[in-house]
């Protein structure tokens, strides 16, 4: 059945794509924190391990919210890991040393990277697509990248 909600249809695809990209970087980010999780070495060990996993938990509900927000709109979310390498805004990277300082600062400029996109675009959701909704959807995400980042600062000093 054909979603009705008061978006244009072209206005909901431009959305959806946008999106997309959006889930992309989400994936990638869940990735390289996982990674971060995973392999972080030295006497912090057991905090930043237990301080990753609770952002990749935060990272995977982000996931799942905006794959939902593109099903409510009406159109699919990407789902390969070859679409969302081609979408990502992000790059994969690869690591010499495994020291906490090391992957917060990579992930903190992944979690700006996202802030930046996403405050470039609150607008133009609301006012270009006439999707007030996403742009709400699209700030809140803002906010809790924000936080996050901000975590990841306080880390660093």
């Amino acid at each position: 059945m054909k979603t009705d909600i008061g978006i244009k249809p072209a206005n909901s695809a431009e959305v959806a794509h946008s999106l997309n990209r959006l889930l992309a970087d989400e994936h990638l980010l869940y990735i390289k924190t996982r990674n971060a999780h995973w392999n972080v070495e030295g006497p912090d060990f057991l905090t930043i391990h237990r301080f990753f996993e609770e952002q990749y938990k935060q990272i995977e509900s982000i996931i799942d919210d905006i794959a939902e927000r593109i099903r409510t709109i009406g159109h699919y979310p990407e789902a390969t890991l070859a679409g969302f390498l081609k979408e990502t805004h992000l790059t994969e990277e690869s690591r010499e040393k495994n020291n906490s300082s090391g992957f917060m600062k990579s992930l903190l400029e992944d979690h700006q990277t996202i802030i930046i996109h996403l405050r470039e675009n609150i607008e133009r959701y609301a006012t270009e697509w006439k999707d007030a909704g996403s742009s709400d959807f699209i700030t809140g995400l803002m906010e809790t990248h924000e936080k996050m980042a901000w975590m990841l600062r306080a880390h660093l000093k």
